[in-house]
C-alpha cells in the first residue's frame, strides 16, 4: 500500500480533532496500546544541548574526536555507555574523517536539504527504549524509538534503522537514523535479536538492556541474553574449557535471522504506540491517549544498511498490513530463496556463481582467501593493497601484519600448501598456489577488480567472526557444542586463552559489534592445545594454516558433503550440517515485495556481501517473482565497498582512502529520492551504474574529497550505465 498525498492529507485530518474518528467504530474510540510482547518501556528526554538523540550530547565534533570517557571504567553507568555506544557505532559506519566527507557531505552539521552549517547537529527530542519478548526471557529483542521534537504531527512520518552486522540497538544512528531525525521523522530502531548480549561464561555474567553488565542470577528474565548453560553444565564446560564467552546473534538458538522481518516490523508497531503517546489526544473516559496514527495515515519508509538493509527487506516482504510504504537500502544482506530461472549478467558475461546463500560463500571464502592475499595479482587496478599482510609491507605495521608473532604473510603460505596437498589449489609454488586460489575466488563471486586487493583486510578484520557466527547460528548449537573446534575467547599476546579483562567486557556493550570483541575465535582442536584460530596448528597437516581443518569442517556442514573428497557427510557431522542446512532455509528471502517502491544500493567494490550474491541476485530474482508490478530501482556504485569506516587514513585501513568514496552518500542520496518520490511523487530515477572517480593520491594521504568524486544518481542514465532487469534477468553494464 502506497502513501499518496491526497490520501495522507484525508487521513490526517483526524489528527488534530483527535476524536477518534480514526478509528474502524465511530462510537467506541480506539485506544492507544502498547504492542504485545513488549515488556517495560524506558522513557528519556534529552535537550539537545547538553544531550541529544543522535550524538549523546557530542555533537559533530565530539563525534570525530577522542573516545568519551567513563568516570569508573569498571562501573559505568548507562549514560555513559549509550554515549560511547553511539559514538562508536557511529563512526562504525561511516567515514568519520573530514576528508572522506563527514562535516561536507554528510553529518550531523549536513541539513537534511544537504546545506553544510558551522553547528554541531545535536537534535533534541524523546527516546522510548524496551524489550521484546514471547515470555520465555529467552528472545529480548531490543527495541527504541527516537522521536525528535521537530516531529510533525501533521505530516508524520518513520524511518525504520534496525542494526546492522550483528551490532545492538544504535547500530544504525549514523547511517538511516541521522537520515530520519533530520527530517523530523520518528526513527524505529531494533537489533534484531542480535545487539551485545554477551555472557561471560567463566564469571556468569551477562548484560542489562542499558548495557550494565550484572550476574545472571540479578538479572533474570531481564538478561539482554543468557546461554542454555546452567548449573554442573556450566560448570563442566568452565572446566573442559575456562574463559570462553558466548554472543547472542551466535549462541541463542533461536536463529534470530528467520524473525528479522517481524522484528523491524515489531519496531514500526512501538514507533506508533509512542508516536500516540506523545501526540494523540487523550479519551477522557479512560484517560488513555487514543490511536489517531497508524499504519493508514504515517508514512513509513524501511531503510539501514547491511544486515540492517536485508532486515528492512525482508519486513517489507512480511508486511501483510501495510505498515512500510516503501523501502530505501543499502549494502543488504538478502539471500534469494531460489536462482532457478534467474540470470546475472556483468560486462557481457553471465556470472557462473550467483546468489550463493551468505553460510556458504563465507564459509568457502575462509578457505581460499588468506591465500588468494598473498597473490602478485591480489592488488586493485592501481597497484595499491589495502592492508596486504606482507612482510613489512602493510601501513599499519606489526600490529596488522602479525598476529602472535606469528608474520600473517607465513601463515598464508601455510595455507597455500596445505590447501595444494588436498587437492584445493594448484601449484608447484606459493606465488603458482596464490594466484590459483584467487582464480578460485574469482569465479565464486569476487569479480570486481577491487575485490583482489580487500581480501588481505577482510581476512584479517571481518570473515572468520562472519562465518563461525551463521554456522552456530543456523544449526541452533549451544555454546557448549563449540562446532568444528571453534570457540570465544580473550587470548594473551602468545595467542593463548586468557582470562576475560573487567576494563573491557565492562563497556562491550559501547564498544562490541556482537561478533568478536571481547576476544577472539580460538581453535581449540590445534595441536598443542587450543590457540587464536590465525596460529591454529591443524591435526590432518601439522601445519600452522589458520586452523584450516576447522575451516573445511564449516563449509562441509554447510554443504553437507566433506570439501576435500566430495564425498557426502555421515553420522554426527551429516546431523549437525542437516540443522545448519534447515537454519539456511529458515532465512532465504521470497523476492515479493507487495509492489512497495524500493530503492537498492551496493558498491560494486563490496567484498563482504558482493553483489553476485546479494543486491544483483536479489533484484534480478525480484523481477522473476514480481514482473511488472516490481518497484525496484537498482544503483551500483562503482568505488564503492560495504565498510565506509575503513575508509578513513587514521582509524582506517590505510589505502582505502584513495581507492573508494562513501557509499554512505548514496544511501543518503536514494533516501532523499524515495522521499520525494512518496511525498511529490517524483518519479524515481531508472537502475543504474553510478560512475565515482576515486580521490587516488597517495595512500594514507589522499585529497579531500569533493562533489565531482561523487556525481548523483542520474534522472536518465547513459544508456551504457543503465541496469536493465526482466523476467528473472539483470544486465549490468562494465
Amino acid at each position: 500500500m502506497t502513501h499518496t498525498l491526497t490520501r495522507l492529507a484525508a487521513a490526517l485530518l483526524c489528527v488534530p480533532l483527535a476524536l477518534g474518528a480514526c478509528s474502524d467504530d465511530d462510537d467506541t474510540p480506539e485506544l492507544n496500546q502498547l504492542p504485545a510482547g513488549f515488556g517495560a518501556v524506558k522513557t528519556t528526554s534529552y535537550d539537545g544541548t547538553t544531550d541529544d538523540l543522535l550524538t549523546a550530547g557530542l555533537g559533530k565534533t565530539g563525534l570525530a574526536g577522542a573516545a568519551p570517557a567513563f568516570a569508573d571504567g569498571l562501573n559505568p553507568t548507562a549514560a555513559e555507555l549509550r554515549r560511547r555506544a553511539i559514538y562508536v557505532n557511529y563512526r562504525a559506519l561511516v567515514d568519520f574523517s573530514a576528508g572522506g566527507g563527514y562535516g561536507s557531505l554528510y553529518g550531523p552539521n549536513v541539513t537534511s536539504a544537504g546545506v553544510v552549517t558551522n553547528g554541531e547537529g545535536r537534535i533534541a527530542g524523546k527516546e522510548f527504549i524496551a524489550l521484546a519478548d514471547d515470555g520465555t526471557g529467552r528472545k529480548n529483542v531490543g527495541m527504541m524509538v527516537q522521536i525528535p521534537s521537530t516531529f510533525d504531527r501533521n505530516a508524520p512520518c518513520i524511518i525504520t534503522a534496525p542494526s546492522s552486522g550483528s551490532r545492538g540497538i544504535y547500530g544504525a544512528i549514523g547511517t538511516s537514523g541521522e537520515w530520519g531525525l533530520k527530517r523530523g521523522c520518528a526513527v524505529a530502531y531494533t537489533d534484531a535479536g542480535k545487539g551485545i548480549g554477551y555472557h561471560d561464561l567463566q564469571a556468569d555474567k551477562v548484560n542489562l538492556v542499558d548495557g550494565r553488565l550484572v550476574a545472571r542470577t540479578t538479572a533474570g528474565k531481564d538478561a539482554h541474553f543468557a546461554s542454555d548453560l546452567t548449573g554442573d553444565a556450566l560448570t563442566a564446560f568452565n572446566t573442559a574449557t575456562p574463559n570462553r564467552f558466548a554472543y547472542k546473534h551466535a549462541h541463542s538458538q533461536q536463529n534470530p535471522e528467520k524473525d528479522w522481518g517481524r522484528n523491524v516490523l515489531d519496531s514500526i508497531r512501538f514507533a506508533l504506540w509512542a508516536i500516540n503517546e506523545e501526540y494523540a489526544a487523550v479519551d477522557s473516559p479512560s484517560g488513555r491517549k487514543l490511536r489517531s496514527y497508524h499504519a493508514g495515515n504515517v508514512l513509513v519508509i524501511a531503510s539501514s544498511v547491511s544486515n540492517g538493509g536485508g532486515e528492512s527487506i525482508q519486513a517489507a516482504e512480511q508486511d501483510t498490513e501495510g505498515l512500510i510504504d516503501a523501502v530505501a537500502v543499502s549494502e543488504p544482506n538478502v539471500q534469494p530463496k531460489s536462482m532457478a530461472g534467474v540470470t546475472v549478467t556483468a560486462g557481457g558475461a553471465a556470472v557462473a556463481h550467483a546468489g550463493r546463500p551468505l553460510a556458504d560463500y563465507f564459509t568457502w571464502r575462509m578457505i581460499y582467501e588468506p591465500c588468494a592475499a598473498i597473490s602478485a595479482a591480489a592488488q586493485a587496478p592501481t597497484g595499491v593493497r589495502p592492508g596486504w599482510f606482507g612482510a613489512g609491507t602493510a601501513p599499519l605495521g606489526n600490529a596488522f601484519t602479525q598476529v602472535a608473532g606469528v608474520e600473517l604473510q607465513t601463515i598464508a603460505a601455510n595455507r597455500c600448501q596445505s590447501l595444494a596437498d588436498k587437492g584445493l589449489v594448484t601449484g608447484a609454488t606459493t606465488a603458482a598456489q596464490a594466484d590459483d586460489a584467487l582464480a578460485k575466488m574469482r569465479a565464486y563471486g569476487w569479480s570486481d577488480p577491487n575485490h583482489d586487493a580487500l581480501h588481505a583486510s577482510h581476512y584479517r578484520l571481518a570473515d572468520v567472526y562472519v562465518a563461525l557466527d551463521y554456522v552456530n547460528a543456523y544449526g541452533r548449537f549451544s555454546v557448549s557444542d563449540n562446532v568444528c573446534g571453534f570457540s570465544l575467547a580473550n587470548v594473551d599476546a602468545a595467542g593463548n586463552v586468557a582470562p576475560q579483562v573487567p576494563a573491557v567486557q565492562s563497556i562491550l556493550f559501547a564498544t562490541g559489534n556482537g561478533l568478536n570483541t571481547g576476544g577472539d575465535v580460538v581453535y581449540n582442536d590445534s595441536v598443542g592445545g587450543a590457540k587464536l584460530y590465525h596460529v591454529g596448528v591443524s591435526p590432518s597437516t601439522q601445519r600452522m594454516d589458520g586452523s584450516l581443518d576447522g575451516l573445511l569442517c564449516l563449509h562441509d556442514l554447510v554443504k553437507g558433503v566433506d570439501t576435500v573428497t566430495n564425498t557426502p557427510l555421515t553420522g554426527a557431522a551429516l546431523a549437525r550440517s542437516t540443522r545448519v542446512q534447515a537454519g539456511v532455509q529458515e532465512v532465504l528471502m521470497s523476492g515479493n515485495l507487495r509492489g512497495k517502491p524500493t530503492v537498492i544500493v551496493a558498491g560494486r567494490s563490496d567484498t563482504l556481501l558482493p553483489p553476485n550474491h546479494t543486491s544483483r541476485a536479489y533484484v534480478a530474482f525480484n523481477s522473476k517473482v514480481e514482473g511488472a508490478a516490481s518497484k525496484v530501482r537498482y544503483y551500483e556504485v562503482l568505488n564503492g565497498q560495504h565498510f565506509d569506516g575503513f575508509n578513513p587514513a587514521v582509524g582506517g585501513v590505510v589505502g582505502y582512502d584513495t581507492l573508494f568514496i562513501p557509499v554512505h552518500h548514496y544511501m543518503n542520496e536514494a533516501l532523499d529520492l524515495m522521499w520525494a518520490h512518496m511525498k511529490q511523487q517524483a518519479p524515481l530515477p531508472p537502475s543504474q551504474v553510478v560512475r565515482t572517480v576515486p580521490r587516488g593520491g597517495t595512500p594514507g594521504a589522499a585529497p579531500a574529497i569533493t562533489a565531482a568524486n561523487v556525481p548523483d544518481i542520474a534522472a536518465t542514465p547513459a544508456a551504457g550505465d543503465t541496469i536493465t532487469t526482466a523476467a528473472g534477468a539483470i544486465v549490468i553494464p562494465n
